[in-house]
């Protein structure tokens, strides 16, 4: 019996020992309980958070009737001259039938009186551009002018209907994961609405640092024929101008690209107000900093934009921003890149007041910059400085490309003022920044052709080392 007590109080120890260790350690009000010394943070137990997915939340019917009432399918018509090689080749032969090509894509009625915005791609060369609205009636198009920097077309057609029209959504207040859809023509399935999310805001896909391109992103399906079609938000509102994919086969393969609808409003209302784009030019080149970046540059800022290079005569340079200058913010908008540049400056006009923020010697600064018109600004290369063609010189001559040889400081070269580069190594040049892109990636000493059209409307040809 003696025994048996011993083994019951041993046993009555040792269970107590157990169980007050286990308070010790494991009781939420016990010393050893502080999770605040954890490496890892736990959630919350509320796991019945709605994301909004459910049919109840998520519903986009009504934003896709709006839109597809307003999105059009585009026809382009053009002549192309087929070459015989046969023919040239024993006989010198450079004729041809000329033979009919359809484009297809789409469009976006945008007033009740018939204007319609579409990509420049599109509409490009077109001889003849059919419309075909939702409800199968079909009309002849007019052009009424285009932007091929921002690949945007404004087309016009009479009627007497009052048409549906999309209206113009905030394309800077739209966030990255908003759902929206995409309405267009693919493969010439009229009035196709696909759904996605804003993947990014201000792309730039152009091989250039300094292109103007500003793209939002967006994963919503979108094929050849959806180009020019409608990217609306969740309340129906236009947000953008379906323009391109990205892909290697050609189809959709996870995302794709669109003009945003604050920078179309602009370049439309440019187009009906002085029949061409009016582009403010801030007057700066440079990069975008990141950590790497900003250790060869020897600063401490990781994000911004570098200045490397201040444009004589333009708006920066008037204001005194210098090189070495970093621009973190115009007007209430960041910047990191000069995507984020383009985008706010596409929505800008020339004599536009910007408030730059930017830092220089670990100091911010606030300046005012008035934008410069991009035909003021001069490019100078081997003792020829370089102008845009104005308005009346284009008209003039008939052209949509040349840059003006204002004049020269190089006293070999000067017979040339005055007259219009029209291209340079066999590519056509738009403007001075086209110009600048070309010749920068040339080796010293390389030869360089260029062709010019004289005051007399005479072609020239010339080689520069």
């Amino acid at each position: 019996m003696k025994r048996f007590s011993s083994l019951f109080l041993v046993a009555l120890l040792s269970g107590a020992t157990t169980l007050g260790a286990y308070k010790l350690l494991f009781d939420e009000n016990a010393v050893f309980s502080d999770t605040s010394k954890s490496m890892v943070t736990t959630a919350s137990g509320n796991y019945t958070r709605t994301v909004g997915l459910s049919p109840e939340t998520l519903d986009f019917t009504d934003a896709a009737d709006k839109a597809v009432h307003s999105v059009v399918h585009i026809k382009n018509l053009s002549y192309v001259t087929r070459s015989n090689p046969m023919m040239e080749f024993f006989y010198g032969y450079k004729g041809g039938q000329p033979q009919a090509q359809v484009g297809t894509g789409s469009g976006v009625i945008i007033s009740a009186d018939g204007y319609i915005v579409t990509n420049n791609h599109v509409i490009n060369n077109a001889s003849e551009i059919e419309v075909t609205l939702n409800n199968k009636k079909t009309y002849k198009a007019e052009l009424i002018g285009t932007d091929s920097k921002m690949d945007i077309a404004l087309l016009k057609i009479h009627t007497n209907d009052k048409l549906p029209y999309s209206t113009f959504g905030d394309s800077d207040a739209i966030r990255v994961g908003e759902w929206v859809l995409a309405v267009g023509n693919p493969y010439n399935l009229t009035s196709t609405v696909t759904a996605g999310i804003v993947s990014a805001k201000a792309r730039n896909l152009g091989s250039q640092a300094n292109d103007m391109q500003s793209f939002i992103q967006t994963d919503a399906a979108v094929n050849p024929g959806n180009s020019g079609g409608a990217l609306v938000n969740t309340r129906g509102e236009l947000i953008g101008i379906n323009t391109m994919i990205s892909s290697m086969t050609g189809s959709y393969v996870g995302y794709s690209f669109a003009v945003p609808s604050n920078i179309t409003k602009k370049i439309i209302d440019d187009i009906l107000e002085f029949g061409n784009v009016q582009r403010g030019i801030l007057g700066v080149e440079g990069g975008e900093l990141n950590d790497k970046a900003s250790k060869e540059l020897g600063i401490s800022a990781t994000q911004g934009f570098f200045v490397n290079k201040v444009t004589p005569k333009s708006g920066a340079a008037i204001a005194g921003i210098k090189k070495g200058d970093i621009i973190t913010k115009l007007d209430n908008t960041a910047i990191y890149s000069y995507a984020d540049i383009a985008a706010f400056l596409n929505t800008k006009r020339p004599e536009d007041v910007v408030r730059v923020t930017y830092i220089r010697d670990e100091k911010t600064l606030v300046t005012p910059v008035t934008l410069t018109k991009n035909e003021f600004l001069a490019y100078d290369y081997n003792g020829l400085q370089l102008e845009n063609l104005d308005s009346s010189e284009k008209k003039r001559f008939n052209l949509n490309y040349g840059v003006k040889i204002k004049e020269t400081t190089n006293p070999s070269f000067e017979e040339l003022a005055g007259k219009i580069i029209l291209t340079i190594d066999n590519q056509k040049v738009k403007d001075i920044e086209m110009v600048s892109a070309i010749l920068s990636r040339k080796q010293e000493n390389s030869l360089t052709k260029i062709e010019l059209l004289n005051p007399n409307g005479q072609i020239e040809r010339y080689i520069f080392r």
